[in-house]
């Protein structure tokens, strides 16, 4: 265990990287559910292709 001023120098540097690792976000409410929108959008479009991919090759196969 340290002992002494390594103790409190150690104390330090844990708090200041604790308090650099905070939330990163810097969006407001409405920006952030906004891109989470956006992103939501394009997965659906993104599912809804695959997903007609995955029907042209199964109607491909029962020819």
């Amino acid at each position: 265990m340290t002992r002494g001023n390594q103790r409190d120098t150690d104390r330090a540097k844990a708090q200041k990287k604790a308090a650099g690792s905070k939330n990163k976000n810097t969006m407001s409410g409405t920006q952030y559910q906004k891109s989470k929108e956006d992103a939501a959008a394009i997965m659906r479009e993104k599912q809804k292709k695959a997903d007609e991919k995955r029907q042209a090759e199964a109607a491909g196969k029962k020819k």
